[in-house]
């Protein structure tokens, strides 16, 4: 009976596991992923600010109009970084934690919060 009990309880940790697990891709595979939370690791390649329409566009995976990922964080989100996101990640690699969705037949995550970025050392 011990046994049993001990065997369960690993496996309900097991499935627990899994169920908190994300998969990490890179930029280039962010299409082949979209609707799905992933983390994707790539290199920044630079972005703008939008003024206008208060949107920051991050490039990843490659620079404009080749990114192979887009980053936008809307209105007040970006006063929740410390830096402008588009200069201070500019050339790191980093990883991103988020839903991909498509946008115009491009790859695109929504930052809603400067933790989904971490910055790879």
């Amino acid at each position: 009976m011990k046994k049993f009990i001990l065997l369960t309880g690993l496996c309900v940790s097991l499935t627990g596991i899994k169920a908190f697990s994300q998969t990490t891709i890179a930029a280039k595979d962010a299409a082949k992923h979209l609707n799905e939370k992933v983390i994707v690791c790539d290199k920044v390649y630079g972005g703008k600010f939008l003024s206008g329409s208060n949107l920051t566009l991050v490039d990843v995976g490659g620079s404009h109009p080749d990114e192979l990922l887009t980053l936008i964080i809307k209105g007040d989100d970006r006063k929740k970084f410390k830096n402008p996101p588009e200069e201070d990640l500019k050339g790191k690699k980093v990883c991103i934690t988020g839903q991909i969705i498509d946008y115009k037949g491009k790859p695109e995550i929504a930052i809603t919060d400067p933790e989904q970025i971490k910055v790879q050392e």
